[in-house]
C-alpha cells in the first residue's frame, strides 16, 4: 500500500496513524517534496475511486490561480493541473493495487481496507 502524504495535514496523519494501528506496512510518498509526474499522476486518476474533479483541494491557492469546477472537470485537465500545481492534490491518497482512494475523512480507509 502506498499513502500520498503531506505531514503537516492533520488527515494525512491520522490515515498514517490507522494503517499503523492496523498494521498495514505502508510506502509513504511526501509529495510535495516528491512531486508525482504526469505518468505517475494519469495512474492514480485511472485508478481513482472517487470522482476525479475530487482529487483537486479547493483551497486558497486553487482561488489564488483564478480556478473554478470548470478547470477540473476532467482527467486530462486534472493531470495538467497537478503537474504544475502538485500542492492542490488533495491528500491523504491511499493506493492498493490499482485502486486509489481520497482518504478524507479517515473512516474511508476502513471500508477501503476491509474491500469496500
Amino acid at each position: 500500500m502506498t499513502v500520498y502524504h503531506n505531514p503537516s495535514c492533520g488527515s494525512s496523519r491520522r490515515a498514517l496513524a490507522l494503517l499503523a494501528e492496523r498494521e498495514v506496512e505502508v510506502d509513504v510518498v511526501a509529495y510535495l517534496r516528491t512531486p508525482p509526474d504526469r505518468g505517475t499522476l494519469e495512474r492514480l486518476v485511472a485508478g481513482l475511486v472517487d470522482p476525479v474533479t475530487d482529487l483537486v483541494r479547493r483551497d486558497a491557492r486553487f482561488r489564488e490561480l483564478g480556478l473554478g469546477d470548470a478547470d477540473v472537470e476532467t482527467a486530462a485537465q486534472v493531470v495538467d493541473l497537478l503537474v504544475r500545481e502538485p500542492a492542490l492534490l488533495q491528500r491523504p491518497l491511499v493506493v492498493h493495487d490499482d485502486r486509489v482512494l481520497i482518504g478524507r475523512p479517515v473512516e474511508r480507509i476502513e471500508a477501503f481496507l476491509n474491500g469496500g
